[in-house]
């Protein structure tokens, strides 16, 4: 009985009660985000101050994101889920000479707000293009082999 006592107080007493903080991206980007100037700072004045960004614009070489997350731990009792602290993000704008054009800082209350557009983006074809009749001919050539085979069986 003292052995599983003694064996109980060793996994116990070695689990810990911290907060295990897990930090993403760029630290203290709002701080660091006000030195930055509109029209006054460059790119090699972002560089030094916030480093490489965490990314690009697929469409845009001159906006750059700069991304800050937070999580932490929550209680031992809800098994390892984690609360997002921290979700900053800044978005920076550059002209062609490498000035700050825009600078733009979400947080997670600002997050909330935005609103996003309900628009449908339509496919580009239609079941009646020349494109269209053209793959489903391949897809049926490709799968008649198949076809004949479960039809044998």
């Amino acid at each position: 009985m003292k052995i599983i006592l003694i064996i109980v107080f060793i996994l116990i007493s070695s689990c810990s009660t911290n907060k295990v903080v897990k930090n993403h991206g760029t630290s203290f980007i709002k701080n660091k985000s006000k030195d930055l100037i509109v029209n006054k700072s460059n790119k090699n004045d972002v560089l030094e101050i916030l480093g490489p960004p965490s990314t690009k614009s697929s469409f845009d070489d001159n906006i750059w994101v700069y991304i800050e997350t937070k999580k932490a731990s929550t209680s031992i009792f809800k098994l390892g889920k984690r609360n997002t602290e921290k979700n900053n993000i800044l978005i920076l704008q550059l002209d062609d000479l490498g000035l700050i054009k825009t600078k733009n800082f979400y947080d997670l209350a600002k997050m909330n707000e935005i609103e996003f557009s309900e628009k449908i983006t339509s496919s580009g074809y239609q079941k009646n293009s020349y494109v269209y009749n053209l793959l489903t001919s391949l897809r049926h050539k490709i799968n008649s082999p198949i076809e004949r085979t479960k039809s044998k069986k």
